[in-house]
């Protein structure tokens, strides 16, 4: 029998949550709120797709694994940002739901609660999965989901830029290959590399490849790695490389730069295939160099399936049916679909995916190199930590401090964040 107590206070839970997503109504949890038993009746289930309206692909394959396990299930989808409070707010009235998708840096947040079963205690098999997708839902050694998919970034290019320049994009691994190479695409007449410089979760999201890719570790903030890689960014800015408007730039907005067809380069996810394809230049993509050669580890994005525990614990059998359900390698390959593109977390729903989308290679691959952000075992401390990140790469960019200064600042006040909680 499962049993635990919420260990963490839901107040701080909810402050950790400036995790931002890549995402309502309201709706009652289930537990004991539902009145059902575990060999049929209603299984609550709520997710991060608000967009995907009842009558939906995604609508339909949530309930029809509630069918294959027997059961009909009450789906409620919120915001992001929404759906963690929420769930922490159920949990501490003890109306849960039976099953919860969270943005994967929110798992350990919920975890650190005590709200969340294991897999180990779900009866999960979660041998097939990649580990470093199953370590972004990892909390002082236990899991806590299973991931339905993830996606990343990469190095979006224009070919047609490129070739005028005479830069051949499979040349650029390593960070002095790709200066080169933007050093080659100004001089020709053209922009270089737009990313997100923004001070959100989507400028840490956007800065961690080239942090780690230096061989920087999130708990020293001010490492000469770290300042190598802010020392890149504020460079490429300096030098003409990159525009001013980075220090503002959303992932959003800066898609909307290189689709002017005027850059050579963007850092951009997986949620642009489609985007890119569309375009009337030639497009390309190529996996985020390390500095010195290799790809970089980029962050993960996408959801976990997890299961709040119940007061009730005879209904995990069902629940685990569920999720069972959703997470077969078919299921992976529409899920990816569906979100154009989650990679699948397993190598064979990745086969699958590449049967079908035989162009996504380079996702397989950047994704079977990422890493999730709270990985390391910094659960809840990651939130903290990338605030004081992307403060620093706010300040060095706007040139008010110097990298290391900039750095230094930043690993003194997430000391300070991480060691008060």
């Amino acid at each position: 029998m499962i049993t635990k107590k919420l260990r963490a206070p839901i107040v701080v839970a909810v402050a950790a949550l400036a995790v931002g997503a890549l995402a309502g109504c309201t709706g009652s949890g289930g537990g004991d709120a539902a009145a059902t038993d575990s060999a049929g009746g209603t299984y609550t289930w709520w997710d991060p797709y608000p967009q995907h309206e009842e009558g939906s692909d995604w609508a339909n394959r949530v309930q029809a694994c509630g069918t294959e396990a027997g059961v009909t299930i009450e789906r409620t989808a919120y915001d992001t940002t929404s759906l963690t409070n929420q769930a922490l707010l159920s949990a501490q009235e003890g109306t849960s739901p039976d099953v919860i998708l969270l943005d994967n840096p929110a798992v350990s947040t919920l975890a650190d609660t005590g709200m969340l079963t294991t897999t180990d205690e779900l009866g999960l098999d979660t041998s097939g999965l990649d580990a470093n997708l199953l370590a972004a839902g990892e909390l002082d050694g236990s899991d806590y989901g299973v991931p339905i998919g993830a996606n990343t970034l990469a190095l979006y290019y224009n070919a047609d830029i490129l070739t005028a320049a005479g830069v051949d994009p499979a040349s650029i691994t390593s960070w002095s290959a790709l200066s080169d190479a933007l050093a080659k695409v100004t001089a020709a007449g053209h922009k270089g590399i737009t990313f997100a410089g923004i001070n959100t979760e989507e400028g840490s999201f956007q800065f961690l490849p080239w942090f780690w890719g230096s061989g920087a570790d999130l708990t020293q903030l001010d490492s000469p790695e770290a300042v190598k890689a802010l020392t890149l960014w504020t460079d490429w800015v300096k030098q003409g490389y990159a525009p001013q408007s980075v220090i503002g730039n959303s992932q959003n907005t800066s898609w909307e730069e290189f689709i002017t067809g005027d850059f050579a380069f963007a850092e951009n996810g997986t949620w642009q295939v489609d985007s890119a394809a569309k375009q009337s230049f030639a497009t390309g993509v190529i996996e985020l160099p390390a500095i010195d050669s290799g790809v970089a580890p980029a962050p993960t994005g996408g959801e976990f399936i997890t299961a709040p525990v119940q007061k009730d614990t005879s209904r995990y059998e069902t629940t685990k049916k569920i999720v069972d359900c959703m997470t077969t390698p078919e299921g992976f390959v529409e899920t990816a679909n569906t979100f154009a593109y989650y990679i699948p977390p397993t190598s064979d729903g990745q086969s699958k995916l590449l049967e079908e989308h035989p162009e996504l290679t380079t996702w397989v691959s950047a994704v079977k190199a990422a890493k999730g952000r709270t990985s390391d075992n910094l659960g809840t401390d990651y939130p903290l930590i990338s605030e004081q990140l992307w403060t620093a790469v706010q300040s060095a960019l706007s040139g008010a401090s110097t990298p290391q200064d900039a750095l230094t600042a930043a690993q003194q006040a997430a000391s300070a964040a991480t060691n008060g909680k």
